[in-house]
């Protein structure tokens, strides 16, 4: 796990390494462990990287890497099945010099290329330079879990893993008015429709499941390189035999995510997804070490887990860590969770995240595996009944009615339905929108008419997946996980830590998918299969809770930064919203968010 950056000449030009080592200065926090940069003869193209030591501790790792006098390599992230892939290379002639999962990244993509894609099972976003080919090979993983930005300015190429440190390269700041709009009339922090923008103009990010080439001055476009195919189907498979292969394949994923010559702890929330992490690595475990395991307390709070976290704590005899997450807690880190999260955020739960990765940092503990992404399609939420429903009712209405009936019975909740869902605001309305749910009116002259009209021709329209399927899909791949993706990787590199994710093996949600959608809601329980796969693990109290009890400390609604995080540069430096004004108001999130930006 580690921070990259990096400038290549579209014109052939010189490039300034001293421009490069800002940029790794300002993403520093990404791999306090070392420092690397490297610049070609020509001088053509300049790599930088700061390293998270995790795999393979010795110097002959460090990066930038260099193979056979060929290619170049900065990576961030981790190839879980590196193990697998090397001595598969070793098979085909190819030797080692070091341990890393580097080593064998760039020794797959000499024999493969692109295609290399493929065999990967990690997290990681790098650039590769072939020397021979002139050519520079960026790619990001399937879902996201690593960041990947650039931007073309001063006849260069210039990416990093952060936002801000293209700041470091003198970028132009631009807030871009679309995303502005949007995040303002809409609450959208991510645009679907375009999902490499960022809130800046020109300013870009590698899309999940995408690899981007650059040469002889030209960037290509990105190319979609892996997707779930929702036709594939295996409808003859028991639902006995579908839940063995589903723990076959999430305990080895489990397996390979504990790789690590490093200290690995998991987040837990006493949820059934963190839980099933936290017994699978018991289960695995050899050493007598107990398992660390970490927690986000909220104490007097009716969201607080305690109850479930310390039975999970107690009988696993684990070597549990707990932040009690308080008000003052979450003033004490508003600022840095705004400043490395570079982009807004929605929600005062990723703060309580951000205090889970003090608490490993406090203990020495580098890598956390965590259970985010099983909700998103393992049909874990309530709103994914209407879709099931709906998948239902095309085919049987009589056993629709009955299921429906059934569903609302056992959570003792209505389930509606919303088909679509057309957001369109006149002037008069957005105007409205925004002053009831910011500033007073004279903070935000700025959103008039006039704003309005320049960017009425976006207008936000939610669909109804009306199967569970692409709900799912959705879910995962466009919609929730990738803001997440986004929020964890800023809170856990903040920290100079490292989150594994054993529900995003590639596999598995690919084997999900293929399932009927019964598996996934059975006989009203949500995450069917995962249940059951766990019923003889997990604690019973554990593995059949009804209730989904969402991460939000008991504060989250007051420092909520919705319309806070747009950041300095959107809200300040560009007279969005007026500072003086912020600091009269004496209001503890707006003067917070001004501060920023002194």
């Amino acid at each position: 796990m580690c921070g990259i950056a990096g400038v290549l000449s579209l014109n052939k030009g010189h490039v300034d390494s001293g421009i490069v080592s800002k940029m790794t200065d300002a993403i520093a926090h990404r791999g306090p462990d070392g420092f690397g940069i490297w610049k070609n003869e020509e001088q053509s193209i300049c790599l930088g990287h700061r390293r998270l030591s995790i795999i393979d501790l010795s110097d002959k790792a460090n990066q930038p890497f260099h193979y056979k006098d060929r290619y170049s390599i900065v990576f961030n992230g981790e190839i879980y099945n590196y193990i697998e892939l090397r001595d598969d290379l070793i098979s085909k002639g190819y030797s080692f010099e070091t341990e890393s999962d580097t080593e064998v990244l760039i020794a797959l993509y000499d024999l493969k290329k692109e295609g290399f894609l493929n065999d990967l099972d990690g997290m990681f976003a790098f650039a590769i330079w072939d020397k021979e080919k002139e050519e520079l090979f960026c790619a990001r993983d399937r879902f996201g879990e690593k960041p990947f930005y650039y931007t073309e300015s001063n006849n260069s190429f210039y990416f990093a893993s952060e936002i801000k440190a293209l700041w470091s390269a003198e970028i132009k700041r631009t807030p871009k008015q679309e995303r502005v709009f949007q995040y303002l009339a809409y609450d959208l922090i991510a645009d679907f429709d375009h999902p490499e923008t960022t809130f800046f103009e020109n300013v870009f990010q590698l899309k999940p499941a995408h690899y981007i080439t650059i040469k002889n001055g030209k960037i290509n476009t990105q190319t979609n390189y892996w997707d779930i195919d929702l036709s594939i189907k295996n409808n003859s498979i028991s639902f006995e035999d579908a839940t063995k292969e589903f723990k076959r394949l999430f305990k080895l994923s489990v397996k390979r995510r504990l790789r690590s010559d490093v200290a690995v702890g998991s987040s837990l929330s006493g949820g059934l997804d963190s839980s099933s992490i936290v017994y699978t690595i018991q289960q695995l475990k050899t050493e007598s070490q107990k398992q660390a395991t970490f927690s986000a307390r909220f104490k007097g709070f009716e969201k607080d887990e305690g109850e479930f976290i310390d039975l999970i704590n107690k009988e696993l005899e684990t070597a549990a860590n707990n932040i009690f997450v308080t008000e003052q807690s979450q003033e004490k880190v508003f600022d840095k969770v705004c400043y490395h999260q570079d982009e807004p955020f929605g929600s005062g739960s990723i703060l309580a995240q951000y205090q889970v990765m003090q608490l490993a940092k406090e203990n020495d503990v580098t890598v956390l595996l965590d259970g985010q992404g099983a909700d998103e399609y393992l049909a874990g939420y309530a709103r994914f009944f209407q879709n099931y429903l709906f998948s239902i009712r095309k085919r049987d209405k009589t056993l629709f009615k009955k299921t429906k009936i059934n569903l609302e019975k056992f959570y003792q909740n209505d389930v509606s339905f919303h088909y679509s869902k057309y957001i369109l605001l006149n002037p008069t309305n957005f105007i409205r929108k925004i002053r009831n749910r910011t500033l007073k009116p004279d903070y935000i002259q700025q959103f008039n008419s006039s704003f309005y009209q320049k960017n009425k021709g976006y207008s936000y329209k939610t669909t109804f997946a009306k199967d569970l399927d692409h709900a799912l899909y959705d879910s995962l791949l466009l919609k929730s996980i990738p803001t997440l993706l986004r929020y964890a990787d800023r809170n856990s590199m903040a920290n100079s830590r490292e989150v594994r994710l054993p529900f995003l093996y590639h596999k598995l949600v690919e084997f999900v998918f293929s399932l009927p959608d019964e598996y996934k809601i059975r006989e009203n329980w949500t995450k069917a299969i995962l249940r059951e796969s766990m019923k003889d693990v997990l604690p019973e109290k554990i593995c059949w809770r009804k209730e989904k009890v969402g991460f939000e400390p008991p504060n989250s609604r007051k420092v909520d930064p919705k319309v806070l995080g747009v950041s300095i540069d959107l809200l300040v430096k560009h007279k969005i919203l007026n500072r003086e004004k912020i600091i009269e108001s004496k209001n503890w999130d707006y003067v917070q968010i001004a501060k920023l930006y002194e």
